[in-house]
């Protein structure tokens, strides 16, 4: 299963053309409403923001997922200057939301992605996640 809320952060036509590639057609698509995949057999797409709590709730007491891949943060140093308020929502907030409804079910694995940018005025490389982290540069950090 796919979930994605489907936001102008980058080209959604980019976005569409993805879900076109798993089967799931674009004028199909509706608010926290599942669409079965025409090419996939096992796959479904919903369109749901992380920030929607009681959605994920619902959703995670109504499915059983095994495995979670949590790709779904603003990237991106420059536009969290701009726009800190959307990295608070999404990367925060919304991170937040599905690790409390990841309580709920207790998947066997939970997986997420990070940013470079943790490692703010580090100078040794490569990245390790031994370093120390407590001098980022931005809010993303």
């Amino acid at each position: 299963m796919g979930l994605d809320n489907i936001n102008n952060y980058y080209d959604v036509k980019l976005k569409f053309k993805r879900l076109k590639e798993t089967g799931i057609l674009r004028e199909k698509i509706k608010n926290a409403k599942f669409i079965e995949s025409v090419k996939f057999k096992n796959y479904r797409f919903i369109k749901m923001d992380l920030m929607n709590k009681n959605g994920l709730l619902h959703l995670f007491k109504k499915e059983k997922f095994d495995y979670i891949i949590h790709l779904a943060a603003h990237a991106g140093v420059r536009y969290s200057f701009k726009n800190p308020q959307a990295y608070i929502d999404s990367n925060i907030v919304g991170f937040f939301n599905l690790l409390e409804t990841c309580k709920i079910q207790k998947p066997k694995h939970l997986k997420f992605a990070s940013s470079s940018s943790v490692y703010g005025n580090n100078k040794e490389l490569p990245f390790s996640s031994e370093h120390k982290t407590d001098e980022p540069v931005s809010l993303y950090a």
